[in-house]
């Protein structure tokens, strides 16, 4: 029986080779085996689960005493369009605000599922469109720091601008195992609709709460700014509302990292790890309900450990935010030395970031196959990328790098929404432009996270898959043959198991 493929670009017969009744043995490993979906009933890093709750409780609680003022003053007034704008109080954020920020969530889910559809239609010409992309956003922010006399960034993306132009001949040749591993990964979806429903549901959850954080956040604005008609009851100071935002900042970032990565093991633990470790459902031997199982495991048991890996991410993404703040005040005020090295310490911990957030997702696949904790998930996850080594890294980072531009462009077009709303309808708030960037970042941080989240679901699968490979090879070999050869014919080292 042929694999009949509804979207165009090629994709592999890996559907059909598969052993209906395997004997586990010597030639074939036990899908439970070393506590393998079954972990034991134990709740893993209590400690950070406790802190998660609570940070979020905390979250809850500073959000309902700004929303009851909020509520009770009618928003600071305002609406939708040209007329309804003008009707707000003009003293800060109002209700004008939080109509343009839903609209904006609206724009982003929708612009998220388009992008995912045609990326599988068009996986390898998407692919190299994003490479390029990337050595062309790089080399023109080099220019452009260049010619604005920012030197600090001029200095470090003229480095990155090199780096990426000498690598993309390497990346290039890692296309087609990539671009093979995503769509497998599209396919495989096809027959699990449940991935659909776990990717749709951590959207809407993030959009729910880039909502709440929105009216949070303009809530707190409207308490707490001076001159604001509730500061006759309350005191009211710029370092008050700045610390608030601060510490909703980082609440919703963290909870965002949860959703996410919540998500992501339950498609590991779910329908991905299933598929590559008991076949499809037509094989006969995989678990009912794979992804409510799933589920129920991440969202209880490695709640914790989901939560420690997401803190982590947090507090680095905090400290980034600080630095480019302190860059860019330091480069208004003519500081350049001061800007220089707030830009250059911003760049590193990006990067370390970066690092951190790769590695997590192993680290998050381990916890969800076998119900580790997360320093043990850790340890597992370092052995594994020393026997890949950097061929991992580039697979996995093409699939990243085009799911990353998906949520780039698609933070860009929330951006340009916005932009444009507030040019057309000019609302009362913003009467002088002065509250244009802080609703700019706002609409491009949403955009960002929404796309993120949905394209999290895809690379959930491909890194579930390459773990897969890592450590027990001879399953897929058993259980699909052709696929496994398609695949280790462009990635040798495949037929190497991880040590254990």
């Amino acid at each position: 029986m042929s694999y009949q493929q509804p979207y165009p670009g090629p994709t592999p017969n890996y559907n059909h080779a598969y052993a209906p009744t395997p004997q586990y043995g010597a030639d074939f490993k036990n899908p439970y085996e070393g506590d393998r979906f079954k972990p034991k009933k134990k709740i893993n890093d209590p400690i950070f689960l406790v802190l998660f709750i609570a940070q979020l409780l905390g979250y809850a609680a500073l959000s309902g005493i700004a929303l009851k003022t909020w509520i009770d003053e009618g928003g600071l007034g305002g609406g939708l369009g040209k007329g309804g704008v003008k009707s707000g109080i003009p003293v800060t954020l109002n209700r004008s605000a939080v109509y343009l920020l839903l609209l904006v969530t609206a724009a982003a889910v929708l612009l998220s599922s388009l992008y995912l559809m045609l990326t599988r239609a068009f996986t390898k010409i998407i692919m190299h469109i994003t490479l390029v992309l990337t050595i062309l956003l790089n080399i023109g922010l080099c220019i452009y720091f260049w010619i604005t006399k920012y030197y600090s960034g001029a200095i470090i993306f003229t480095i990155i601008a090199i780096l990426s132009v000498v690598s993309y001949f390497g990346f290039r040749s890692r296309i087609p195992l990539a671009a093979l591993l995503f769509q497998v990964v599209m396919d495989v979806s096809k027959h699990h609709l449940s991935v659909y429903a776990v990717a749709f549901t951590a959207l809407i959850l993030t959009a729910a709460l880039s909502v709440w954080y929105t009216f949070t956040v303009i809530a707190t604005y409207a308490k707490w700014t001076p001159g604001s008609p509730s500061c006759a009851t309350t005191s009211c100071s710029s370092g008050k509302v700045a610390g608030l935002i601060f510490f909703e900042t980082f609440s919703y970032i963290w909870t965002s990292q949860v959703i996410g990565n919540v998500a992501l093991a339950t498609l590991a633990g779910g329908p991905y790890g299933c598929w590559y470790y008991f076949g499809p459902r037509s094989a006969g031997q995989m678990p009912k309900h794979p992804t409510i199982s799933a589920f129920g495991r991440a969202s209880t048991l490695s709640l914790g450990s989901i939560s420690f890996g997401s803190l982590i991410v947090t507090i680095l993404e905090m400290i980034r935010l600080v630095l480019n703040a302190a860059a860019n005040n330091a480069s208004m005020e003519g500081n350049p030395v001061e800007a220089c090295l707030a830009c250059c310490a911003a760049c590193f911990i990006g990067f370390i970031e970066s690092l951190v957030e790769y590695f997590n997702r192993y680290a998050y696949i381990e916890i969800a196959l076998y119900g580790k904790s997360y320093i043990p998930a850790a340890k597992d996850t370092w052995r594994l990328f020393k026997d890949r080594g950097i061929d991992a890294l580039v697979n996995d980072s093409l699939v990243g790098m085009t799911l990353m531009w998906g949520a780039y462009a698609i933070g860009l077009l929330s951006l340009l929404f916005c932009y444009l709303y507030l040019r057309i309808t000019a609302p009362s708030y913003n009467t002088d432009g002065q509250y244009t960037p802080i609703m700019l970042v706002f609409a491009f941080f949403i955009g960002m996270m929404c796309a993120s989240t949905l394209g999290s679901a895809i690379e959930a699968g491909v890194s579930t898959i390459f773990v897969g490979l890592g450590e027990d090879p001879g399953v897929l070999a058993v259980r699909a043959p052709e696929l496994f050869a398609l695949i280790a014919q462009v990635y040798p080292h495949v037929v190497q198991g991880v040590p254990h």
